[in-house]
C-alpha cells in the first residue's frame, strides 16, 4: 500500500517555476518568510522530528533508509540528505521498506520500519539504532525485529513516552490474513523490544474508515474488502494523548484522519481509556487540490509557538498509493475544550508561513 521510488522533477514552463512545486517557495514580488506545498515532488508517509537546532526528516523509499537534514521543514528540496541504512539483498527485512520514522530515546538515535521479504504478509517492525549525537554520522546497527508476543502482521510503528513508560504504536491484523486493519498499542522493555502483549485501542467500524474496496477510478475491484486503520502518530497537549490514524484504503480518493483520545493519567494499556472522535479531524479537499490526505506527523516551530501537521497527499484524484503522493505542511490550532484542530488542507498555490 505504500510503493514508492523516486518520483517527479522540478517543473520548469517558459523559465517560470509551475506553482506548487518545491522551488515555487519564492517567485518575484513574494516574500523570502513563505513557502509553497508540496516541500518535496515526492514522498509518502512523511517524518519529522525536531533535536539540537536541526530537523530530520524521513519517508518511504522502499528500498533504504534515508535522512534529510535541514534547519527549517520549508527548505527540505535543498537538504543535506544521505542513505544511512541498506537491507540485505534477500531475507525477512530485505524488501518494501514503508514508513521510517527517526526517534532518539535514552541519548539513542532509533530508527523504526516495516520491511518484508517480498511478500506483504511477512511483514513485521525492525529497528536499529545509532548512538551518534548527529543521526547521519557513527554507525546504525540492526537490532532486530520488535513485535509482541503475538508476532502478526505489523506496519506504521512509532514510539512514545508518558511517565516513565515507553510506549510502541501499530497498525497489525488480528490474525493471519487481511480483511482488517486495527491499531495496536504496547508498553516497551527498552527501544528495541516489547514487553508483554499488544491491546487493540482502535478498529474501523465507521463508514469513512471502511473505503476499502475501490481501485483509484472508483470501481469495484474483484479482491476481499479491506478496512484500514493505519499509521498511528501521536500528539499531546495539556493533559491528553491523541493516537491520529489513517483510515480507509490509501487506494482510494478517501484515505483521511481519524483520531482516538485517552488521558494521560489513563492506564493506556486499557481499551477503555480510549475514545474515538466519530468524525474525520482531516481529509480530503479537491478545492485544495488535495487527495488521500493521510500518514501523517507532527512538528513545532523552532521557538515551539506554532504547531504543524506534516501529511502526504495526491494533486489530483484517482492517484492511489503510487509514487505522486507528495508531504505537505500547514500549521494547526487548539480548541476550545483542547483538541486539535486541523483545519481544511490548503490549496498548493497558497504561500504559507515559514515555519
Amino acid at each position: 500500500m505504500k510503493i514508492l521510488s523516486a518520483f517527479l522533477a522540478l517543473v520548469l514552463v517558459g523559465g517560470d517555476v509551475v506553482p506548487g512545486s518545491p522551488a515555487s517557495a519564492q517567485t518575484s514580488g513574494e516574500a523570502v518568510s513563505t513557502f509553497h506545498n508540496p516541500i518535496l515532488p515526492s514522498g509518502a508517509d512523511p517524518w519529522v522530528t525536531y533535536q539540537d537546532g536541526f530537523y530530520y526528516y524521513m519517508n518511504s523509499t522502499g528500498n533504504n533508509l534515508t535522512i534529510w537534514k535541514t534547519r527549517n521543514v520549508a527548505d527540505l528540496s535543498t537538504a543535506e540528505k544521505k542513505v544511512v541504512w541498506t537491507p540485505p539483498a534477500s531475507g525477512p527485512y530485505s524488501k518494501e521498506l514503508w514508513a521510517p520514522e527517526l526517534h532518539r530515546i535514552q541519548s539513542k538515535w532509533y530508527i523504526y520500519f516495516a520491511a518484508d521479504a517480498g511478500d506483504n504478509d511477512t511483514h513485521r517492525i525492525w529497528a536499529v539504532e545509532n548512538p551518534a549525537s548527529d543521526p547521519l554520522q557513527g554507525t546504525w546497527t540492526f537490532k532486530g525485529k520488535v513485535a509482541d508476543r503475538s508476532d502478526k502482521w505489523a506496519i506504521d510503528a512509532s514510539v512514545f513516552e508518558n511517565g516513565d513508560k515507553l510506549y510502541m504504536v501499530w497498525s497489525g491484523w488480528a490474525g493471519d490474513s487481511n480483511g482488517v486493519q486495527s491499531i495496536y498499542l504496547a508498553q516497551m522493555k527498552n527501544p528495541w523490544t516489547i514487553a508483554g502483549d499488544r491491546v487493540r485501542i482502535s478498529t474501523p467500524e465507521y463508514p469513512w474508515e471502511k473505503v476499502g474496496d475501490l481501485d483509484p477510478q472508483n470501481r469495484i475491484i474483484d479482491m476481499p474488502h479491506v478496512d484500514v486503520n493505519e499509521g498511528p502518530e501521536i500528539l499531546k497537549h495539556s493533559k491528553n494523548i491523541f493516537v491520529v490514524y489513517s483510515a480507509s484504503g490509501c487506494w482510494t480518493n478517501y484515505y483521511e484522519l481519524g483520531m482516538v483520545t485517552a488521558s494521560a493519567s489513563s492506564n493506556l494499556m486499557d481499551s477503555a481509556s480510549w475514545k474515538k472522535s466519530p468524525h474525520p479531524v482531516f481529509r480530503e479537499d479537491p478545492e485544495a487540490s488535495a487527495f488521500g490526505t493521510g500518514h501523517n506527523s507532527f512538528f513545532q516551530s523552532p521557538d515551539g509557538k506554532t504547531d504543524w501537521i506534516l501529511y502526504h497527499a495526491n494533486a489530483k484524484p484517482n492517484q492511489g498509493c503510487e509514487d505522486f503522493r507528495a508531504p505537505r505542511a500547514q500549521p494547526f490550532t487548539w480548541n476550545s475544550d483542547g483538541t486539535p484542530n486541523f483545519g481544511k488542507p490548503l490549496p498548493l498555490g497558497q504561500a504559507i508561513p515559514r515555519p
